[in-house]
Formats: C-alpha cells, structure tokens, sequence
C-alpha cells in the first residue's frame, strides 16, 4: 500500500507542477516580471514503527520526497534525535532507525525535512515538519500503585460489604484493545474476602468476629488482558475489623467482700467491683444495679467511665452498732449492646457483694443540732439557760465532757460546765448584742481519766429579747434655723426620734415642749415625727440670736421611758424672700460616750507617766555626769601628783631638811614632840585620836571598800580613796591635795617656796586661788 501510495504522488506531481509553471508564466507576463521562483511540494508517505522490533537494525521508517528537480539535491533531517536515533538517506530520502524504541519511554518524534544544493548548501525548499510515532506492543505488565494497602470494615459485617480499593496500573497503550485492561485476583484469604475489576475489595462471610481474629493479611494479583506475557504482580492487603458493641460485661469474680469502717464519710469509697468486656473501651457502658438485698438505699454503684470498674458508696452513715453486715446481689449489664450482633450466652451478669462494717472509736454525738435559748435582758434572775447533751455512741459508753471552744461576740458572756448546762455570769444587755454564739466541744473521758482526742461540737445560739430599758432619744438634725420675721405657724423643722430598744409594730413616740414660755410650738405629725413651728412670730436677735429648746420625748413601752432632748435653733436674717442672709456660727453638740472618756483617759495617763520617765532618766544622766566629773583631769595628771606625794626627800643622806626623829618619837610614844626650831614644826597639825597598829588600816580599807561598792554612780576608782588616807600615826596627818583641797585651815602655806625644789609641788598646790578648783 505504501508503495501505491509513492507512485500516486510521483506521477500526480509532474502534472501538478506543469500547470502550475503555466500559470506562473501567464502571471510572469502579465506582471512583466523579471523573476519568479516555481511553487514545490514535498511528497510523504506514513511514517509509524512498532516498538522493540527484534529484526537486525537500522530499521526503515519511511522515506520523505520532494518534487524539487535537481542534481545536486540532498536529504538532510534535522530535530530530536537527528543523525543519531534517525537517519536519511541523502539521495533517496529513506529514513531509518538505528536504535530499538520502547513507546512507553517516547510515543513520537518531531523532525524535521529539508532538500539542499550539495554543492551551495542552499535551500532548495521550504523545511518541513514530520512526525514518527511509535506503535505499542503488550509487552509490560500492571503494577500497584502501592506495595501495600491498608483498609477497615465494621465486624459481623453482611457479605458484599465494601472494605477498600487497590490500583495497579499497566504502561502500554491504553487506546489499544486489551493491551492496558488490568483484572484482579485474590490469590490468599480468598475465603473471607473477593475483590471485584475495579479493585474494589469486599466480604464474603458475614460471621467476621473482632475478638475472635482482628486483622486479615490477603494478597491481590494484577494482570493485564487477552495476549499478554502473561506477567501479573501481586500487592498486600491489611484489612481491621472494627469494633462495634456486641458483648455484654461480664463480672470478674462471682462474689466481692469489701471491710469498711463505720465512720466512712458519706459518698466515700467502700469498694470497686471489676467486670470485663471484651468490647474496645469506646464500647463499654457497663451498668450496675442492685437486684436482691435491701440495703439499696444505703449503697449506690457508680460505674467509672474510665475503667469501667463500679465503685460503691454509701448514701447514708454505717452504724456498727446496727448493722455489722451487709449482703446484697448486683447485676452488671450494657444497654447500648447492638442486639442484632448479641453472641448468646446470656445478657445477665450477677455477683455477690458483701460489706463488713468495723467498729471506731466515734467522737460524742449531740442528741440535737442546733440549740437555742431565749432570755430575756437585765434579768438577774436567770443564772442557767439550760443544757447541752451527747452520749458515746460506741459500746463503751464512755462519759462526756463539754467544753466551751468559741463565742461571737468575744468575751465571758455564756459559759458551759463540764455537764453541759448552759450558764450566764451575768444579766445580757440586748443593745449591746441581740444574740450570742457559741460552740461546745463534748470530749469522751477515757478510762485513765484524759481526754480522747476526738470531739464533736454543737452550736449554742442564745436570742436575747428586749425589755424597754431605753428611753428614746431625738435624732439632731443639721443646724435648724428660722428667720427672724418668721410668721406665727411658720415649719422651722420636722424632728423625729431613734429608741436602742426594740420598736414593736404598734410601737410610737409621744413629743412635747418641756416649757411653754419660748416662741416655738410643737405639732405632733402622728407618724413618729413632730413639727416645730413658730408661735408668735417676729424674733428680736437683740435679745437671742440662738434659742434652746428643750423637748420631751417617750415611747408607749412598759415601762413607759422618755427623755429630755435640747434643739438649738439659730435666729437669722432673712431678705424678702424668705431666704437666710445671716446666721451666727455657734458650736456644734459634741457628744462624747463614757468609754470615749476613759480612752482619752488611759492616754493622758499614759503621756503623763512616759514623760515622768523621760525626766527622771534625763535627772540620773546628768547626775552620773556630775559624779564623774571627777575624773575630768586626765589620768597621767593624777598619777603624777601621786608620785609626787610618794616623795620622802633625800633619803638617808638628806637629814638638813627635816628631823626624822620627831615623826618616829611621836609613833613611838604617842605624845607631842617639843617645840624645836625646825620648818616642819610650822606646817603640824593638831592630831587626832591617835590609835596604832594595823587594825586601824584594815578597818579603814574595808570601808571604803564598801563604799565604791556601794556606790551605783560612779566607778570604783578604790585606789583614789585609799590615797587619801595615810594612817593616824603621822603628825603631818594626810598629805593628799584630795582632802586638803577642801580644808578649812587659815594656815599660809606660802612657805613652802622656801623649803627648797623638793617642795615645790606642794607649794604650787596650796598657794593656789581659793577659787580655783581642782577635780581629780
């Protein structure tokens, strides 16, 4: 066919291209045309090739022909995969294939003709596009998209139940018959499972258990249609089945026994009872219920949504002494198993559930709660109230003791004996609390005497009802003023009253004047108020500009009580109006309550005795800095001055300043020596009571011991006293500055300047100013 096809367009071209030259030379003369190219046409045939054709290469195509006359023309392609998949021959056109093509890597090329001068390289014709297409031979097989695939379906599903799909895909041409139609197969776990041409994978039993097997692993086989390889591949297929509510719970043992103490708070936990269900955990809605026993109204059974557990709980408190035991039958069981999938086997689950109840040491148990008393206030009469009461409710029966633990208000107004009676120290006043609180502890005594450690209390409330004690007093209002040319019947104010007692329903206060000599009238407004109004009108601010008004105010109480309230009303000046111009500032009513007075009281006492303090610290310190100012000179001074007394002359080869022997026949004698004509004899002193021995300066020592001792002041300088005594036995007596300082004598000692520079401390010492104070 393709050679008929070749000759047709050898000979039909001739033809063609004769008339057209004719035509182009008609159009070249008439246009006068130096020139004109002649119009060609390339001649094809159908260029196809199969697919890995197994014949020895090159394989030939086709061939491309042009209608171009030339001896020197040559074929030449260009494109994708010129020259070296593709070939042309250059004289002929034939084009070939030197390679084997696979369509499924490339359906068709794109190349491209043209026709040269062998000689110029010039275009002899327009270049043309051709196409080469591959055709397609069945020679791949399907594969899965995916190695393996996972689907799901509900368990105890009906047959034909959908599950999942599988795809396998074949790479040949799809446009022709039977090379790319994929069948499947289900080569293992045919007989649960089939899957359809679609891939579509469905069930085949309807008894398809969970609990019994969860998971199918099945294996699907791929292959292509009629004239195949006969190739196929294979996929897996992991199929779950899903759970649906289908069993009943079922309990774990046939019988619980739970030990719970009595005092176990009501809602706490006694016990959990197990069930099991082989349902996934979404599908377990296990409920509990009691079906023999009577004690479903003590007990309840909650099921606990997490595990499934039912958890019993008592409605009411246990009492050991009543009941030791309780024994009852509970039923577990699902309301939302779906029936149509129910196993047989029974949907009852029955257990028994035995409760011991162990006896605790409980605290007292009050016979009621709470309690109150009424009194009535300032009744001195009434010294008990009454009384609280509990008893051991434990088989000891055990004594109890109560104890008063809190009050409201705070303080010894209500006390509780160790019986429990209530009592009043004293009378209560209603206004100052119209009832009171308090709590009672009541203690088991145990058997040694001591308190347990467990009690129970009870509120006490104590209503206080009122007597008519107080009298009613005026409620002041804001500075009451009235014009001074108010007419007669002219409101000053409205005035009304507050009673602390209790004011019954029908209760009302009665307002009178408690004179009538003012220029105010009262009127009674019958709604517990009163009107002050002017009386005669035209007040004269001459004579007051401020007026008091005494009122009386009673309530209809038993007994009926009233008192005697001042309204101050300020006289002003008023224009035509009516409206106040003037009025004097006069000083509020402060009043001041009796507890205020004894606060401002504690206060000044308290001031009072804190600057007392203040003043007798400030009289101590300065005392104490009196006392040592003694010590003002400084401590090398002192000692100097001591050592300076230490001094005794020359020693024993100075004997021209003094006897010696005078001092010595005096301690030796105990008389007075004879007047000799010595220097010393000017400066003896008439001697004292004379005693010897060292007795004398023991005692002396002793003493001032004592005395620095003693002495809170100053600081025991001990050896500054010591100093200033040297014993009786001296003529010369003491020679210390610290008591000669403060001698009375009239003797000159300007002398000693001349005994010579032994002296001279002594002489600058006692030739001092008499004003001149020396502090040691």
């Amino acid at each position: 066919m393709n050679h008929i096809i070749l000759l047709f367009s050898l000979f039909v071209a001739p033809a063609f291209a004769d008339k057209e030259s004719q035509k182009t030379a008609q159009n070249f003369s008439s246009n006068s045309a130096s020139h004109k190219r002649l119009k060609r046409d390339w001649i094809w045939n159908q260029m196809h090739i199969k697919e890995e054709i197994d014949t020895p290469l090159p394989h030939h195509i086709g061939k491309i022909t042009s209608s171009v006359r030339h001896n020197n023309a040559k074929y030449i392609i260009e494109g994708e995969y010129a020259n070296t998949i593709f070939k042309v021959e250059e004289t002929s056109g034939d084009v070939y294939a030197f390679e084997r093509l696979d369509r499924e890597k490339k359906a068709e090329y794109e190349l491209t003709a043209l026709i040269i001068d062998r000689r110029t390289n010039q275009s002899l014709e327009t270049p043309s596009k051709f196409i080469i297409k591959v055709y397609d031979i069945n020679d791949n097989v399907p594969v899965f998209v995916q190695k393996v695939f996972n689907g799901s379906v509900p368990e105890m599903s009906p047959v034909g139940t959908s599950v999942t799909k599988v795809t396998a895909v074949d790479a040949d041409d799809p446009t022709v018959t039977g090379h790319a139609t994929v069948t499947y197969q289900v080569i293992k776990g045919d007989e649960y499972f089939t899957v359809d041409d679609s891939g579509v994978i469905s069930t085949t039993r309807a008894d398809l258990d969970r609990e019994n097997q969860s998971t199918y692993e099945i294996i699907v086989k791929a292959k292509d249609g009629p004239g195949s390889s006969g190739d196929s591949s294979t996929a897996t297929v992991i199929i779950t089945l899903t759970d649906i509510n289908d069993n009943f719970p079922v309990f774990k043992h046939p019988s619980f026994h739970f030990k719970v103490p009595e005092n176990i708070s009501i809602g706490g936990e006694v016990g959990r009872v197990k069930v099991e269900d082989v349902d996934e955990p979404q599908h377990r809605n296990t409920k509990y219920s009691f079906v023999r026993g009577d004690y479903r109204d003590t007990f309840e059974i909650v099921a606990n949504p997490y595990t499934n557990e039912g958890i019993i709980r008592p409605k009411k408190p246990l009492d050991f002494e009543k009941v030791a035991e309780y024994r009852f039958d509970i039923e577990a069981t699902d309301p939302t198993v779906d029936l149509r999938y129910f196993k047989a086997g029974g949907s009852r689950s029955i257990s028994t559930v035995t409760i011991e109840v162990t006896d605790v040491d409980e605290p007292p148990v009050f016979t009621k709660l709470p309690y109150e008393f009424k009194v009535r206030e300032n009744d001195a009469e009434v010294r008990t109230l009454g009384s609280v009461w509990a008893h051991d409710p434990d088989a000891a029966k055990r004594k109890i003791r109560f104890i008063r633990r809190r009050a409201s208000p705070n303080g010894d107004y209500i006390r509780v004996s160790d019986t429990g009676i209530i009592q009043l120290p004293k009378p209560l006043d209603r206004e100052f609390s119209s009832s009171y609180n308090i709590t009672v502890a009541a203690q088991e005594i145990l058997e040694d005497g001591r308190l347990s450690d467990r009690e129970s209390h009870a509120q006490v409330h104590v209503i206080v009802t009122d007597e008519n004690d107080n009298a009613p007093e005026l409620v002041y209002p804001e500075e009451p003023r009235v014009c001074e040319n108010a007419a007669p019947g002219k409101v000053v104010i409205r005035i009304s009253a507050t009673d602390k007692d209790e004011i019954p329903p029908r209760g009302f206060f009665k307002y009178s004047l408690a004179t009538e000599d003012s220029n105010f009238s009262l009127v009674e407004n019958y709604d517990n108020t009163a009107n002050i109004t002017v009386k005669y009108g035209q007040f004269n601010r001459e004579l007051a500009k401020i007026h008091y008004l005494p009122i009386i105010i009673s309530d209809n109480g038993d007994p009926e009580m009233s008192s005697t309230n001042t309204l101050v009303i300020s006289v002003c000046k008023c224009n035509e109006k009516g409206n106040f111009t003037f009025c004097e500032e006069r000083a509020k009513q402060v009043g001041v309550s009796i507890q205020a007075l004894v606060a401002i009281f504690i206060c000044i006492f308290t001031i009072i005795v804190f600057f007392a303090v203040i003043t007798l610290l400030i009289l101590l310190r300065k005392r104490h800095k009196k006392d040592l100012s003694g010590l003002g000179r400084n401590v090398a001074e002192i000692h100097e001055q001591l050592v300076t007394y230490d001094e005794e002359g020359g020693g024993e080869m100075d004997t021209t300043s003094y006897d010696v022997s005078v001092l010595n026949s005096v301690r030796k004698n105990g008389a007075k020596p004879e007047a000799v004509p010595s220097p010393y004899a000017q400066v003896q002193k008439p001697p004292g009571n004379v005693t010897s021995g060292a007795g004398e300066m023991e005692m002396m020592i002793e003493v001032k011991k004592d005395e620095a001792d003693n002495d809170r002041d100053l600081l025991p300088y001990d050896t500054l006293h010591i100093y200033g005594y040297e014993g009786a036995e001296s003529i010369a007596e003491s020679l210390s500055s610290l008591e000669s300082s403060s001698s009375d004598s009239d003797i000159d000692y300007d002398f000693l300047n001349d005994w010579g520079p032994r002296f001279k401390m002594l002489a600058e010492l006692y030739g001092s100013e008499p004003n001149e104070d020396f502090v040691y």
